[in-house]
């Protein structure tokens, strides 16, 4: 025991000093955390966050990946525009034409009406006086087959509706040239406000799908524009969690986002849209 504690003994001043080095700094340490804790925290802020914080290199390194995927999209997107645009441009010409059939419809409508109202004042007075003969009857049949004839090669009536005539599926050959007429101008009549009807409706498909047309087009071509020409969205901030404050609040790097800017849509004068 003697040898123990003489050879301890000699080394406790040292030891003693060096603890009382140890709490003296702990003690400074503590006491400047409560004197001034804003320092402290954000020099440690500070480092967390150069330590969180990418490289230059890897920055680099990410801006030139997320500009080639944005050059490559903003190809595919061009591509895709470009394809709308003939779409568009193709749809309007079918539009075009539906109008000027549609147009045309309503010119043969016009004229089978100007006959209808003609031949009804001449049927109004009163009819010549013919022989009711045999012959007249065949006069009277071969004139009413030859007409429906020149009507059925003008478009004018149906193959059906000359076979009926032909047939005598309601119709009467016996009867006057003159209301024989206004029967077969009635029924070019009704032909043709039914043809104009269906002209319409084609037309009205037509201008809906070139506007829709027109409209994706555009819409492709804005959303090239803004891949291109990218805008540079406001910085977002980074807090650490359990350092709530001012201090613990960094900038992270520009965030590239893509604002889509609209622009209206060009439209043709009438109704379809004008591909730009």
């Amino acid at each position: 025991m003697q040898t123990v504690f003489s050879s301890v003994l000699p080394d406790m001043p040292a030891v003693a000093v060096i603890w009382l080095v140890l709490l003296a700094v702990a003690a400074t340490v503590v006491t400047a955390l409560i004197v001034r804790p804003s320092r402290f925290r954000s020099e440690l802020i500070d480092r967390i966050s150069d330590a969180a914080r990418p490289s230059s290199i890897d920055r680099a390194e990410r801006a030139r990946v997320r500009d080639q995927e944005q050059v490559r999209y903003a190809d595919e997107v061009a591509v895709a525009a470009s394809r709308a645009t003939a779409t568009a441009e193709r749809s309007r010409a079918e539009w075009l034409t539906a109008q000027e059939e549609a147009e045309a419809a309503w010119q043969a409508y016009q004229t089978a009406e100007e006959d209808v109202r003609r031949l009804t004042a001449a049927a109004a007075l009163p009819l010549p006086r013919t022989a009711r003969t045999p012959a007249e009857y065949a006069d009277r049949e071969r004139w009413l087959h030859r007409a429906a004839m020149d009507a059925q090669w003008r478009n004018e009536i149906t193959v059906r509706q000359l076979s009926d005539i032909l047939g005598g599926n309601g119709w009467d050959p016996s009867r006057h040239p003159v209301e024989q007429e206004l029967l077969l101008r009635r029924l070019v009549r009704d032909n043709m406000a039914a043809r104009h009807r269906a002209a319409m409706q084609r037309e009205q498909a037509a201008w809906q799908a070139a506007e829709l047309a027109a409209a994706a087009a555009q819409s492709l071509r804005d959303e090239a524009f803004a891949a291109l020409h990218p805008v540079a969205e406001p910085q977002t901030e980074l807090s650490i969690v359990g350092f709530a404050g001012p201090e613990a609040t960094r900038e992270l790097p520009t965030v590239v986002g893509v604002e889509t800017t609209r622009e209206p849509t060009p439209v043709a004068r009438g109704r379809a849209a004008v591909v730009a």
